[in-house]
């Protein structure tokens, strides 16, 4: 899909489509019943768990932009990961990534250990042998995150449904980084979808909603079963805030992208700066792949502080446009610590082999403009690198003290022994 393409489905999702009234924005439709035509003649809305006409249209706009077979608009991202999940049985195996959003790998966990759902097998796809991880695990799901969260590291989407397609395995591949704008799994072969629409979809951080697209109608139907069983539908106000905010996703993410570029210009350059993730990198190992199966870089950044993590509160309270805060993709400027926020239901060991150090600072860039957005974080550096150098005077004040503090008693220990006092 071109990007006017997307643009024009975004900004005419619902548009001129009124029956009753010829509304040009949809109307919000908060009824929780409808009334039947007649006894016996249920009409196409009976209960707005089952459907609602706000939800619908966002879930037809959103199928769309995947490309998709059927969408099923949800009351959280997590509930749309929980909602694909009900695809597997206790013998199935799910393939999961080693670095994948902390909730979600809360979720996944949890369900495998806890009540034996389906049987969890992690696999690194960023090693050279994941192929050969992956045909031993045997799975029925493979989840994909790419880019991944928070670390950014790009996974061969085409390559893995490659595989999974002989090996008669479904792939579902979490797009939230990057939008049905920049990436659309499903024409790279996956078979399912999911976002957190509170994400760059809705972009404006005032609902909680998620969406799970399918490729096969089949497939579809059975998971808005699922949706009304379970009762994980999305409310229809919260729909039609996010139809408000999908209408200038086309250009909300061509500014933070802009802004993003910027910004990694800034941090490439800056020694308080140990090692930046950011596909747009030439660098970036995932670089190649990144640049062939999306259609930008996203809005996201990463890097590693180069300070101990006792200087982290020195950063954060020196910010002023950069907000210190969950989530991300909000018109907004954001940013977190994924260790102890987005991924602390993960333990300190599934941290490491995920790569999440103890300094590890995710940006998540807004529209803001960029040259005060690069004076925040100057900012944030300069009171670190004030930080460090007075640490350092007064290790070093310590370290004198210590040194005079030795020669007096070494002194006192000669006038005080009498064998010494020849020597003193």
């Amino acid at each position: 899909m071109s990007h006017s393409a997307a643009a024009t489905i975004t900004a005419r999702a619902g548009i001129a489509e009124d029956t009753a009234f010829g509304a040009v924005t949809p109307p919000l439709y908060l009824t929780t019943t409808y009334e039947l035509p007649a006894f016996g003649k249920p009409g196409q809305y009976d209960y707005s768990r089952s459907n609602n006409p706000t939800r619908d249209t966002l879930a037809e706009a959103l199928c769309q932009l995947e490309q998709g077979a059927k969408a099923i608009v949800t009351g959280s991202g997590m509930s749309a990961c929980l909602l694909a999940l009900q695809l597997l049985r206790p013998e199935d195996t799910l393939v999961i990534p080693h670095d994948c959003y902390g909730g979600s790998y809360r979720l996944f966990t949890n369900l495998a250990q806890r009540k034996q759902a389906f049987k969890l097998v992690i696999v690194n796809f960023q090693r050279a042998d994941w192929a050969k991880q992956l045909t031993a695990a045997k799975p029925a799901m493979i989840w994909l995150e790419t880019p991944s969260n928070p670390l950014l590291q790009i996974t061969d989407v085409k390559a893995v449904c490659q595989l999974a397609s002989s090996i008669n395995a479904k792939v579902v591949v979490d797009n939230t980084f990057l939008s049905p704008v920049l990436q659309q799994p499903l024409q790279l072969g996956a078979d399912i979808v999911v976002h957190s629409t509170t994400k760059y979809i809705n972009g404006h951080s005032d609902i909680v909603g998620g969406v799970l697209v399918a490729k096969d109608p089949a497939v579809g139907d059975e998971l808005k079963w699922w949706a009304n069983c379970l009762g994980v539908t999305g409310p229809a106000f919260d729909s039609y805030m996010t139809l408000r905010g999908l209408r200038t996703l086309v250009p909300r993410l061509q500014l933070q992208q802009q802004n993003t570029a910027e910004l990694v210009s800034f941090l490439q350059r800056q020694p308080l700066v140990s090692k930046l993730y950011y596909p747009g990198l030439a660098e970036h190992p995932g670089h190649a792949i990144a640049k062939a199966q999306q259609s930008g870089f996203g809005a996201m950044c990463s890097f590693d502080l180069a300070a101990p993590a006792e200087a982290l509160p020195v950063f954060f309270s020196s910010l002023r446009l950069f907000t210190l805060a969950q989530s991300l993709g909000g018109i907004e400027s954001l940013i977190c610590h994924p260790g102890s926020m987005t991924h602390a239901s993960m333990d300190a060991a599934a941290q490491h082999t995920a790569g999440i150090g103890p300094t590890l600072v995710r940006l998540s860039v807004g529209i803001e403009a960029p040259a005060d957005l690069i004076a925040d974080l100057q900012s944030g550096l300069n009171a670190v690198a004030n930080w460090l150098g007075t640490e350092q005077s007064r290790h070093n004040s310590k370290h004198a003290a210590a040194k005079v503090q030795g020669k007096s008693e070494l002194n006192r220990q000669y006038r005080l022994n009498p064998a010494l006092t020849a020597l003193w």
